[in-house]
Order: C-alpha cells, then structure tokens, then sequence
C-alpha cells in the first residue's frame, strides 16, 4: 500500500516534468517516447518448496516483466539485438537524453511499474534476462537480489553511479543485500530522501 501511494503521490506531482520529457523526446529525435525492455523480476521460487511445486520452462531468475522508460538513446542503439552496457560519453545517447539519464528523468515512467506491482519505489534495480544469465554465473551472491522485489531506486543506485564494468556491479550487488538485511519502512524512507538530491545535483548520473 505504502508503494503504490507514493508512486500515485509521484506521478500527479511529476505530470508536468513528464510531460516535458516527452514533448523534448518527441521533438528531437525519431522513435517512441518510451521505451520498453524485459526485465527479472521477484523470484517468487527462491525456497525449495516453491521450487520443487513450480516448474518453468527457463530459469531466468526470477519473474519476467517489461520496464517504462523514456527513451534516451537512437532508436538503433542496439541494432545487433546484443544488450550493451551504457558507458560515459556513449555517443547512442541522443542530447535531450543525456539530461534526462544525468537526472534520473528517464525513469519516472517506472511508477507505473510500481502500480502494476511489477516494482517497488526501493529495491534492487532490475537487469535484462541476457545480462542477468551473464552476472549470476560471474557474480555468485547476484541472484540473491531477486529475493525482493526490485525498485526504481535503491541503496546501490544512491551511493554509486552507473556500472561501467563487472566491479561496479559486484559493489552494487553488496549494497543489495545490505539493505535487504536492513529492510525496513524508515530504511525506504531514507533512500527515497537521498535520491531527491541525487537527481537535482546530477550526482553519479551521465
């Protein structure tokens, strides 16, 4: 109840800004304002229990759901089909979404997801089934994360920047499961208070 009135809360206080972000998308470069990609979601069978009563065709990890963002790349940006990693100065950012990624604009459309309970507005950022296959046999604590349900911000996404390389997710992996150990309501509270400055001063955001 407490995340999908604060995603109600969020989504009438950030119409306009909203608004905004798709005019400039939609004026300045081609393609859908949106962009929409499959993401691993809770993993409701991480107990024996459940695992031995459920059976899946594919282990991804957890549930699979599609994520809203606006879009902040050319619509070619990934025309092999490959997932890509974003990196600093990455030249299939387009220039309204380079200001949209620095100040976390890009993901307000993901309250939406909060609604459908898809996601919580604290938790785990979700990863891409193709990346997630790749982090989980690199990373060995990396499925633990989908114990909860992920979120549009959380611990990890306040104290670091983007990931650049294997490092920053095993940093960010850490950062998980410390607040998975310290979950609370307060603990959300807080991170959503440190994510207010993160997204006006730009902080860890390119």
């Amino acid at each position: 109840m407490f995340n999908v009135v604060v995603a109600a809360a969020m989504l009438v206080i950030a119409a306009p800004i909203m608004l905004l972000a798709a005019l400039a998308i939609r004026l300045t470069s081609r393609g859908p304002i949106l962009y929409m990609q499959e993401r691993v979601g809770l993993d409701r069978r991480w107990t024996r229990t459940r695992a031995l009563n459920e059976r899946r065709r594919e282990d991804l990890g957890g549930a699979p759901f599609t994520i809203f963002k606006f879009r902040s790349m050319r619509v070619d940006a990934e025309a092999n089909g490959q997932a890509v990693w974003a990196k600093q100065n990455d030249d299939r950012v387009t220039p309204i979404g380079r200001i949209l990624r620095a100040t976390r604009i890009d993901e307000l459309p993901q309250l939406f997801n909060v609604l459908k309970g898809d996601m919580n507005i604290v938790g785990p950022r979700p990863e891409r089934p193709s990346i997630f296959v790749r982090l989980r046999e690199q990373i060995e604590e990396y499925p633990v994360r989908q114990r909860v349900r992920p979120g549009i911000t959380g611990l990890a996404q306040v104290s670091n920047a983007y990931d650049q390389c294997l490092d920053d997710v095993r940093r960010k992996v850490a950062f998980d499961i410390a607040y998975m150990r310290r979950q609370s309501l307060g603990e959300d509270v807080l991170i959503m208070l440190r994510t207010i400055p993160v997204m006006l001063l730009r902080i860890g955001g390119w």
